[in-house]
């Protein structure tokens, strides 16, 4: 079968578009060519910071035949008196019929006109050459450029086209320039010719065939396969670096970006000087990893001991490896020695004389100084130890490190390499002497920097990194700088994302409602953002609880609560690790089928009882019930099981162990069947309206000491 090979030949892309491109045209090639009706037995995309190319093989010829089955105008409308009218006429026009071949049928909505209308297959080299411009044109992007004043866009100029069918040439062009009076249109049009390798391979590349792209090119010094590319610059990496007994460390991000600047991997050794290596390892591997694009490499079995080597990736000749190794050296020594300069020049003083620098540091225009959310730190900090209850000696080792956590921006190597940050502050501060616990905290508190990302493990860690975000939380919603549908310039979805997994993780009962309610944030004017920043984290629990923990979505509405429930969004706010465990505990009721036994007794009662207006609070059945209302031994049944019900849940609630409760649930909803269907079952909804009340107020308790597990009613099935 036929094979099309489209490739669309550029100046150098950037390698992030690269990676972009090719995602972009793998999702949407195969779905595109399925809306057209054309089957293929595979389409691989493949690009280099040269090209973007697609090879499709095993099309058909031609679209197949279809015969559709087409409704019409409702039977009134289309005949009258017999003789067709301008609605059937014009719908028999419409899709090439005549007048006889239209039938009436009727549906459930009365008789309608349908036809069977034939369509013959097109050729599919026809509908490539309008499929492959919109596939160009379809590409989304960061900073791409138009020619003048065309409607083309594009990160890098397009200098050729490719557009095979097998060995012929369909005649496809991408506009580039519209015609003007005094200019006329600059429009590419497809052949088989395209470059290969810059310095390889100069002489322009003749493809034969489309199924020959691969192998072409490959002669010509191009590997366009970015998969083979990257496993080509992992094999000769990891050969290099055993070259000189050492391990080679392979960042993934910077991997995926490295094969997406060559064409043609080489890895080169190059080195620099060893006195380089009593700068802090996280330097220089910042210096080689994302300023130079270089993979460090370190003694077996210690990653921080660095060897005075690197390998960089060329797309060079690899017969002047030498002379690459050596510019490269040239390059990194260069800037290991700023690095050099900038630790000796900061180590020189204490970390803590750098924050009288914070002030000149302004964070946001309308909060002020670096220094001043410092203090905002340390007071948020402060309020943090008093729920954690800790001691003096661990308040002074929190108040101090809360301090001096940002010290090291206005350090010259944290000016220079930003991404530093938090790590050459505990390195300036373990060099000030600072206390072990106070340098690891300065260090942690950035982390999380991203999801999946490792989190604080020190408590003094800890709590400055739920600090610092909660101070960003608190003062950026007071002023109103609130994240809106995907626009979140501040990146508050991700801080308050951590603050709860901190939690989570530390397994503090901490109450998140205190911490920011708005009486507690300096100069808070409009007490509604309080209440939107409340919101705003219990959409946080949701979310995470639904994609991070694996808990089914009904079970997480159960515990957060559905949208308005203040009830159960404060409770979710007073312990969020209390909301965890519980949210755990339902799942694995559900696993192991308990709450199948528990869900359709209670779910029936909290449906009734929200006919009444117990209040959700109220688990005392002496302080709302009556017996001497009863009419059925079933009534004082439930009572019993209700009275016994009191110590468990406190308990429960006291010890977040929950499995007790959940057994005594189990029991109480055995007699409540009965109450409801046995040979005693009652009807709640009775004329006597202290009877009624009585009886709701009866499943109102049951349905109240549930929720201390969760929102029965939000469970969509046992």
């Amino acid at each position: 079968m036929p094979a099309f090979l489209f490739e669309v030949g550029t100046e150098e892309l950037p390698a992030s578009f690269v990676a972009s491109a090719v995602r972009q045209w793998r999702d949407r090639l195969p779905a595109s060519l399925v809306e057209a009706n054309l089957s293929a037995g595979s389409v691989q995309v493949f690009a280099t910071p040269r090209r973007l190319a697609v090879l499709i093989e095993g099309l058909p010829d031609r679209q197949p035949d279809r015969t559709e089955e087409v409704k019409g105008p409702p039977a009134a409308a289309a005949f009258k008196d017999g003789q067709p009218t301008k609605a059937a006429e014009g719908f028999a026009r419409k899709n090439g019929l005549d007048l006889s071949a239209l039938e009436l049928r009727d549906t459930d909505k009365g008789a309608f006109v349908f036809a069977q209308v034939f369509t013959a297959g097109r050729s599919t080299p026809e509908i490539l050459q309008e499929l492959a411009p919109q596939w160009v044109q379809g590409l989304e992007g960061k900073r791409f450029m138009r020619w003048s004043d065309g409607q083309l866009r594009f990160p890098r100029p397009i200098r050729s086209l490719i557009a095979l069918w097998d060995d012929q040439v369909l005649p496809i062009a991408l506009t580039v320039r519209a015609a003007t009076d005094d200019r006329p249109a600059e429009i590419l049009t497809a052949d088989r010719v395209t470059t290969g390798h810059r310095v390889l391979h100069p002489e322009p590349v003749a493809i034969a065939q489309a199924s020959d792209y691969v192998t072409a090119l490959e002669a010509a010094s191009v590997l366009v396969d970015p998969d083979r590319r990257q496993a080509l610059i992992v094999e000769q990496t990891h050969a290099a670096a055993a070259s000189l007994s050492a391990v080679a460390e392979i960042d993934p991000d910077l991997l995926a970006e490295v094969r997406d600047l060559v064409e043609f991997p080489t890895a080169v050794i190059g080195r620099f000087d060893e006195e380089f290596l009593e700068l802090p390892s996280e330097v220089t591997k910042t210096v080689m990893v994302t300023h130079q694009r270089y993979f460090p490499v370190h003694q077996p079995g210690a990653p921080d001991r660095l060897l005075p080597n690197f390998i960089t990736i060329s797309n060079g000749d690899p017969a002047k490896a030498a002379v690459i190794a050596e510019g490269n050296g040239r390059v990194v020594r260069a800037r290991l020695s700023d690095g050099q300069y900038f630790y000796k020049a900061d180590t020189a003083k204490p970390l803590d004389s750098y924050l009288a620098k914070l002030e000149t540091v302004t964070f946001q225009d309308q909060l002020g100084s670096m220094r001043a959310k410092v203090d905002r730190i340390v007071t948020m900090a402060d309020r943090l130890c008093d729920q954690l209850q800790l001691s003096a000696d661990d308040r002074d080792l929190v108040n101090w490190a809360a301090l001096l956590c940002k010290a090291d921006l206005v350090t010259n190597m944290v000016f220079e390499f930003p991404e530093l940050q938090g790590i050459m502050g505990e390195k300036y501060a373990r060099a000030s002497g600072e206390p072990a616990a106070v340098a690891v905290a300065i260090g942690e508190h950035y982390l999380p920097k991203g999801a999946g990302d490792a989190l604080p493990s020190s408590q003094t860690g800890r709590i400055i990194a739920l600090a610092d975000r909660l101070d960003t939380l608190c003062s950026l919603f007071r002023i109103g700088l609130l994240p809106s549908g995907s626009s979140d310039p501040f990146a508050l979805r991700r801080a308050a994302n951590a603050v709860v997994n901190i939690i989570w993780d530390a397994g503090w009962s901490l109450n998140l409602e205190a911490l920011i309610e708005p009486e507690s944030i300096e100069r808070w004017a409009d007490s509604g953002m309080g209440t939107q920043l409340a919101d705003f984290f219990v959409q946080r629990f949701r979310n995470l609880l639904e994609d991070e923990q694996g808990i089914d979505y009904d079970l997480a509405l159960a515990v957060v609560g559905e949208p308005g429930d203040r009830d159960a969004a404060l409770r979710a706010l007073y312990d969020p690790a209390d909301l965890l465990q519980r949210a755990q505990f339902l799942q694995s009721l559900r696993r192991s089928g308990q709450l199948t036994a528990l869900y359709a007794t209670i779910n029936r009662a909290a449906k009734l009882a929200a006919k009444g207006d117990l209040n959700f609070s109220d688990l005392d059945p002496a302080a709302s019930v009556k017996p001497a209302l009863f009419e059925q031994p079933s009534e004082q049944a439930f009572y019993d099981a209700l009275v016994a019900l009191v110590p468990v849940t406190q308990a429960a609630r006291q010890s977040r162990a929950y499995q007790p409760l959940a057994d005594q649930l189990a029991q109480a909803a055995a007699v409540v069947a009965n109450f409801f269907d046995g040979s005693q079952s009652v009807m709640v909804m009775v004329d006597d309206p202290a009877v009624r009340v009585n009886r709701l107020n009866l499943l109102g308790l049951l349905r109240n000491h549930a929720r201390v597990l969760g929102d029965f009613g939000a469970i969509v099935k046992g």
